[in-house]
């Protein structure tokens, strides 16, 4: 296959396209970092048949300089996995600056991205969108991190409808905590945590069984779903105790 992933530098998106060239596929490894890059490829076993990992150095956030893609080259698998996280911790004196660049980063980047590369998707391919257990539940401090990933996970399931007709797929993936520079930022307690590796593996496994969202850990997915089922005053009241 020919696979295509964004924030491949570090976390989820580097473990992904480790994990997919070792299989022996095709993948264009994108980040904004070329060191980053290099030592990805850099680590890749060139003695895999078939596999390589070709290195996409980019900012995805200066939206009209996206690279182009060969056309004669489509896509087996696009994941738009790259995303940031910064929390609100004045709720009062709110920082606009801080949303817009959250929101940029993981929302409007991504429209970018579908305009620019949806087209190089061959008919049976997948669009994989990586989301967050955070769109299920408010929680505080996360009114930018939480917004756009639930405004993301909207949109995923909005394009599996319009997709479908063009015989393109779509994943939802919503991880709950994963061990990555993202979360190591963290300052409180994070439960169920699981590993960038195995993270990677839920997700392989998902996309190969052709789930439509994939969710995980599993328990911590029916918690966050659970409690939002409760009466709106209880849900708050416990989920200002998560953080």
């Amino acid at each position: 296959m020919r696979i295509m992933i964004t924030g491949a530098t570090s976390g989820i998106g580097q473990s992904l396209a480790k994990d997919y060239a070792q299989q022996g596929h095709q993948v264009i490894a994108c980040g904004r970092n070329p060191d980053k890059l290099q030592a990805l490829v850099d680590s890749h076993d060139t003695d895999i048949a078939h596999s390589s990992i070709t290195p996409l150095c980019f900012d995805l956030t200066d939206y009209h300089n996206f690279p182009e893609l060969d056309q004669d080259k489509p896509l087996d698998l696009l994941i738009l996995n790259a995303g940031d996280c910064e929390y609100i911790d004045d709720p009062v004196n709110f920082d606009a600056e801080l949303f817009e660049r959250v929101i940029n980063i993981n929302l409007i980047s991504i429209g970018y991205a579908l305009k620019a590369w949806l087209k190089n998707i061959k008919p049976g391919g997948r669009l994989v969108l990586v989301s967050s257990s955070a769109s299920f539940l408010p929680l505080p401090r996360a009114e930018a991190y939480g917004a756009s990933k639930a405004a993301l996970t909207y949109l995923g399931r909005t394009l599996s409808v319009d997709l479908a007709t063009h015989n393109i797929h779509v994943s939802i993936v919503h991880p709950g905590f994963v061990e990555t520079p993202l979360t190591e930022r963290n300052t409180f307690s994070m439960p169920m945590i699981i590993s960038s590796e195995a993270a990677t593996q839920r997700i392989v496994n998902g996309i190969a069984q052709g789930k439509s969202e994939i969710d995980f850990p599993r328990r911590f997915i029916m918690l966050m779903k659970l409690l939002r089922m409760l009466p709106t005053p209880v849900w708050q009241k416990l989920a200002s105790r998560m953080v």
